[in-house]
């Protein structure tokens, strides 16, 4: 078994920590606004004085530094279960670390008729 500062892992059998372990316990997110298509991104303030950051928070900070990505995205890039996801960006948008955007609702995308309309009139051209 190898382990890092902010993870144990066990090469066979994967993360030995429990996920509510990396939660802290906690299974509800302080922002439940976040959906699972909600775009999140870094704003670029410095880390308070305050928050408390795991190494899993880092990483996520990492993940979105970039590029915005949306919740589900930063999950399976991190291999936590969404629901922990979550709850720790929940912290990070506590801390003014990141801001999220709701998904775009659907009302607001074309239709496939619109889309196909769309190219009919391309190749019209």
């Amino acid at each position: 078994m190898t382990h890092g500062p902010d993870e144990w892992v066990d090469e066979e059998a994967g993360p030995v920590v429990r996920p509510y372990a990396v939660a802290r316990g906690r299974t509800k997110s302080s922002a439940p606004e976040l959906d699972l298509l909600a775009t999140v991104s870094a704003t670029g303030l410095p880390v308070p004085a305050k928050a408390e950051l795991s190494g899993q928070h880092r990483r996520m900070m990492d993940c979105v530094m970039a590029q915005t990505r949306p919740v589900v995205e930063i999950a399976a890039e991190l291999n936590l279960p969404v629901g922990v996801a979550r709850v720790l960006l929940g912290d990070l948008l506590d801390y003014g670390l990141v801001s999220a955007r709701p998904p775009l609702a659907k009302a607001t995308t074309p239709t496939e008729s619109l889309l196909r309309e769309v190219i009919n009139g391309l190749r019209a051209l």
